[in-house]
């Protein structure tokens, strides 16, 4: 990755990318009707936090990190911060505290362990990272290849200066993320293609999520959602949180990196406010929708 025009003498060098880690910010929306979803972090919560803990503006770009495992090493004086899914951390041998900022020394390695729970870590730089941005986001986009490459071991990440003042606390405490997730959702549009009986069950049993997830969507599995009526709906606007059915009756949770549109009908659609917490559940755990 290039270095940026604002910042070029502060970089991290990527040392290990872990499981996948990419930049985010909060998102590029207004082109869907180019065909372009919005993207952006998949807990905007846990990036929008990791932000204020360095002072950044709450929409400079971050480092998202599924399963942790990322290593970085710093050529400056800087304030980092760690938010989501709780995970060991080290600064060379210091042991660095989640949802707080931590100063780090010129030569500094930051080692992120693999979360004791959750999925996604969030790392934010005072500063922002500041790779060159694309339809106004510095967001890689898995589904579209927009932005980005996903972080690669010998990457330098330019820190740029999107401040907003210095941190204004110390720490922020966060509630332990639940064993079995439960997401609100809101019925429909499609609702009616559904057998009565399946809109019970959907609300009723658990679904568990599978390992063919990822930031497009979540693909769970369970009781099978009966259709009311036949065929096939032509392709329609798509958001995040829509909870489209295949015909094999097993929903897709559609998340941050989602198509814009879709030609499956959607039951329903997870809260907006719940999808922070979706995005912290892993393949193999279980969670239930509550309707609202």
């Amino acid at each position: 990755m290039t270095g940026s025009p604002t910042a070029p003498t502060r970089r991290v060098r990527v040392i290990h990318p872990g499981f996948g880690a990419t930049v985010q910010d909060l998102g590029r929306p207004g082109h869907a009707a180019l065909g372009v979803g919005r993207s952006g972090a998949a807990d905007r919560r846990s990036l929008s936090l990791a932000n204020r803990l360095v002072g950044n503006r709450e929409g400079a770009a971050a480092v998202e990190a599924p399963l942790g495992g990322l290593v970085l090493d710093f050529d400056h004086h800087a304030t980092v911060a760690l938010t989501g899914a709780p995970c060991p951390a080290h600064a060379d041998a210091r042991v660095v505290d989640l949802n707080a900022p931590v100063r780090l020394a010129p030569g500094s390695r930051l080692t992120i362990g693999v979360p004791y729970e959750g999925l996604r870590v969030y790392l934010a730089v005072r500063g922002g990272v500041a790779v060159p941005p694309v339809l106004g986001s510095r967001s890689t986009d898995t589904l579209s290849g927009i932005g980005p490459a996903r972080l690669a071991a010998g990457d330098l990440l330019p820190v740029g200066d999107l401040t907003a003042g210095w941190p204004a606390a110390d720490f922020a405490p966060q509630r332990a993320l639940p064993a079995e997730p439960v997401l609100r959702i809101l019925l429909g549009p499609r609702d009616d293609w559904f057998t009565p009986g399946s809109l019970a069950t959907l609300c009723a049993r658990p679904y568990r999520v599978t390992d063919r997830s990822d930031r497009v969507g979540m693909r769970l599995t369970g009781a099978a959602l009966r259709r009311a009526r036949p065929g096939e709906l032509p392709s329609e606007a798509a958001v995040p949180g829509a909870l489209q059915v295949p015909p094999d009756g097993q929903p897709i949770l559609f998340l941050a990196d989602h198509p814009v549109t879709g030609g499956y009908p959607v039951v329903a659609t997870v809260h907006e406010d719940d999808l922070p917490l979706a995005a912290q559940t892993r393949p193999g755990q279980a969670l239930r929708f509550r309707p609202v």
